[in-house]
């Protein structure tokens, strides 16, 4: 027994040195490892087979097993993984350091903010005990006005200019890091790790004021390169001219700057500035840009459209940037102005009166701006067609910049009013000098552009919703034989009138592009389907490609414009394409709560005769509609007709729209009307109910809820999708609640465009087919699961489906079909 028992020690002895022999360490020789990386670099991750083939391949390995080689290749994957995470938490650190050095710097703001503020409201109850007499008035001015001489004076001599310069400095560094401006957090823009900067407005100061600090990953001289090029990233600057530059010390230079802003709509003049630039490095190699408005008339060679302009006041205001610690930047933006609200209608001023629309149009876009150069550098960005994000970028500025350009008609670059109707909703403009196809045959054939807009003023419409819904249903207001016209006088291939017969489909297709880092603004290909009535052009394409862009259609967004411009295109979408852009811009004003006034801007904007006006005039927007059209020189008059009653028809169709998307339009109310011909929604809902009660024999909605408005407010909230359709030739949809408007992804005025045919495929036409008979003898039935489809092309699964009569019970007729889908989810 102890020879076994030894003979088996020895047995499992010799088993675990031969297993730890063929699994002991190898040291590779240099060309061995060299010959592992070459195929690591290839595949990180090789099949046994390309192993044993590598061994074969590779002399210098055929020492080695192939679990060997297995083990090498996991143990790099392992090193890769690891080396790929620890470079990024090493960022991540560098990244909150940051930011931790930025929130302690802004704390210690906030302290003296509110020492400087207890300080204050010590001196006032002194003062207010003391009670002095009342000073004169004069003396601010007698104050004021030497130091504004001062600073005249001192303008036309360099010595002078770099007084102004350093006083500027100081006075913009005093607003970057100190408490010269009592800053209060931006609404709805709270930092946290996810965020990009911290954003906040002045609270009580002269004019509008925005400031952003945040964390970019580029370097500071790049940071200030990009920013000085205003009109690269800032969507309103029409253009921007340095007319002197001369060394100032330290390395700095002085520059004195002539800007033009367009207006943002038709019922408000553009702005221009005149203002000195300050670049200098401070002790600590933090970089600095200054700049503030000097007096004068200083224009440059655009004088002749001088007119057109009010001369606004830039305050201190510029960039602040600081290296930080294994590169990046932290980056201090602060924009101060004064927008000459005078000059504009009483309805528009609080849109030149808030910091919040400063703060959106663009402190936080030039901070966001950068955050995505320096994704696209880093390589983080990825976009679509093969297409360089800076290549994409130059398509985004350039429909901005043509939707903006015919916006204001500035006389320099041509534009001229039409004589109208006498009319005053719709503006027609001319620009004979401008030419959309330059190097064709036929230049002299070819009149100019036409621009047909207007501006409206919207009563309680969230921006973003409208803009969202004018992109997904763009046949509840476009006219495709408009696009075709547009479309193809660009390609030159005929003109209005005399078009090619084409039928569209009414269905769009959309091609993502790319969209910036925020998803604040996404830029597409947009293709309408068309199809050729005549036979003879049956094989050719008649669709209609565009390119559009959309931004601000976050809700949340506090004082952000919404957009939504968009251009015929070839549909090869060369680089060099020829834009006409055409489109939308929605402006949220701010309203002072004492203020009630509101401006008719058109004469058929139905304005909402709320119980709470106050309400509803705390959301209002202004709508500013553009559309440009080539023509013909001997068809000017034909064109300008048919651009001008187009327009009235969008305006008309958006009017529609934003009633039913309004809060106080169509929603679920008592007393809404669903449409002309349609009972008050609240009645409708009762006699879904009773119906559903009186075939199925139990309740559609629990107890609590089965009177009064509560009932309404119970069937819009139900999870499943309930939607009703009329008993007509064609049946089409006429009620549906929040779920089955989601369901379909539509509207309520929308869904009145909607046939039952259309929601269900083969299958399920079928089923509801087979059962058509049943509903209309039984008045009720049960359908099985199966997939319907959105109005967006998405498939829709349900597990069941309801379908019952519904009665109008004071005349007991057949009012209607409802349907009910039992838990919904798009596939």
């Amino acid at each position: 027994m102890a020879m076994v028992a030894q003979h088996h020690r020895e047995g499992s002895s010799g088993s675990i040195s031969k297993h730890l022999d063929a699994g002991k360490y190898v040291r590779y020789t240099a060309e061995q490892v060299e010959a592992l990386e070459r195929v690591y670099s290839e595949c990180p991750k090789p099949s046994s087979l390309r192993r044993q083939q590598l061994i074969r391949e590779c002399p210098i390995l055929s020492n080695i097993e192939p679990k060997q080689i297995k083990v090498w290749f996991q143990n790099r994957r392992c090193r890769e993984k690891q080396r790929k995470e620890s470079t990024r938490l090493q960022s991540v650190n560098r990244k909150l350091t940051a930011m931790n050095k930025l929130l302690m710097e802004e704390n210690d703001r906030l302290q003296k903010q509110v020492s400087q503020l207890v300080c204050e409201n010590g001196y006032m109850r002194q003062q207010l005990r003391t009670a002095p007499p009342t000073a004169d008035a004069s003396c601010e001015s007698a104050v004021t006005t030497p130091q504004q001489s001062l600073r005249d004076a001192n303008a036309n001599n360099p010595a002078g200019l770099l007084s102004i310069a350093e006083e500027t400095l100081a006075e913009f560094l005093s607003k970057a890091t100190g408490t010269a401006v009592d800053w209060v957090q931006m609404p709805g823009m709270k930092p946290g790790p996810g965020s990009v900067g911290i954003f906040a407005i002045a609270q009580s100061c002269s004019g509008v004021a925005a400031r952003a600090c945040g964390l970019v990953s580029l370097e500071p001289t790049k940071i200030a390169e990009i920013l000085k090029d205003r009109p690269s990233w800032f969507r309103d600057c029409r253009s921007l001219e340095v007319f002197t530059m001369f060394p100032a010390g330290n390395g700095g230079t002085i520059e004195l700057l002539y800007t033009q802003a367009y207006a943002p709509t038709t019922l408000a003049p553009a702005r221009d500035f005149w203002t000195l630039r300050y670049t200098t490095t401070l002790e600590n190699s933090s970089l600095v840009v200054c700049e503030r408005s000097l007096s004068g008339t200083g224009a440059g060679p655009n004088a002749a459209a001088a007119s057109q302009f009010v001369r606004a006041e830039m305050l201190p205001s510029g960039y602040l940037i600081r290296p930080c610690e294994g590169g990046g930047s932290i980056i201090h933006i602060v924009d101060h102005l004064n927008l000459e609200a005078w000059s504009v209608p009483e309805v528009l001023r609080p849109l030149y009166e808030s910091s919040k629309v400063v703060a959106q149009k663009t402190t936080i876009a030039a901070l966001k701006y950068i955050r995505q150069i320096a994704q696209e550098t880093s390589g983080e960005v990825v976009y679509s067609l093969g297409r360089q994000p800076a290549v994409l970028r130059t398509f985004s500025q350039r429909l901005s910049r043509g939707f903006n350009d015919a916006v204001n008609g500035f006389n320099d670059e041509g534009w001229s009013i039409l004589s109208c109707d006498g009319a005053e909703d719709v503006i027609v403009a001319i620009n004979s000098a401008k030419n959309p196809i330059s190097g064709s045959n036929t230049l002299s054939m070819l009149g100019g552009i036409l621009c047909a807009k207007a501006s409206m003023l919207l009563q309680n419409v969230p921006p973003a919703v409208l803009v969202r819904f004018l992109r997904e249903h763009r046949s509840e207001w476009a006219d495709f034989n408009v696009d075709a016209y547009a479309a193809a006088s660009l390609k030159n291939t005929y003109a209005y009138p005399g078009m090619r017969p084409t039928r569209f489909t009414g269905s769009q297709t959309i091609m993502p592009l790319g969209h910036t880092i925020e998803h604040e603004e996404m830029l597409e290909i947009i293709r309408l389907e068309g199809h050729s009535l005549s036979h003879e052009d049956a094989f050719m394409s008649r669709d209609i490609h565009l390119l559009q862009m959309c931004s601000g259609i976050d809700e949340n967004a506090v004082g952000a414009c919404s957009e939504l411009v968009f251009a015929p295109i070839d549909e090869m979408f060369p680089d060099d394409a020829q834009l006409l852009p055409s489109g939308f811009r929605i402006i949220p004003l701010d309203s002072k709560p004492d203020s009630h006034e509101t401006l008719d801007l058109t004469s058929s904007l139905e304005s909402n005769n709320g119980k709470n006006a106050a309400a509803s005039c705390s959301a209002r927007a202004i709508l500013t509609i553009a559309f440009q059209f080539p023509f013909e020189s001997n068809l000017r008059d034909n064109v300008a007709t048919m651009a001008r009653q187009y327009v009235r028809s969008v305006i008309s169709s958006v009017q529609r729209v934003a009633m039913a998307i309004s809060p106080s339009g169509l929603s679920p109310t008592v007393g809404s009307k669903l449409s002309p011909a349609s009972p008050e929604a609240l009645t409708l809902a009762h006699w879904i109910c009773q119906s559903y009660s009186y075939h199925a024999g139990v309740d559609l909605l629990r107890a609590d809820s089965t009177s009064g408005e509560s009932l309404l407010k119970t069937l819009w909230h139900h999870q499943d999708a309930i939607l009703c359709c009329s008993l007509k030739a064609v049946p089409v949809f006429t009620f549906a609640n929040q779920a089955g408007l989601d369901m379909l992804e539509t509207t309520l005025v929308a869904l009145q465009d909607i046939t039952l045919d259309k929601i269900f495929d083969d299958t399920g036409r079928k089923a509801l087919f087979s059962e058509f008979a049943k509903i209309m003898q039984q008045g009720f039935t049960h359908m099985p699961g199966g997939i319907c489809l959105s109005t967006m092309g998405r498939h829709v699964s349900y597990e069941q489906a309801i379908v019952w009569k519904v009665f109008a019970a004071e005349e007991n007729t057949v009012h209607c079909l409802a349907f009910s889908f039992i838990n919904w989810s798009f596939v």
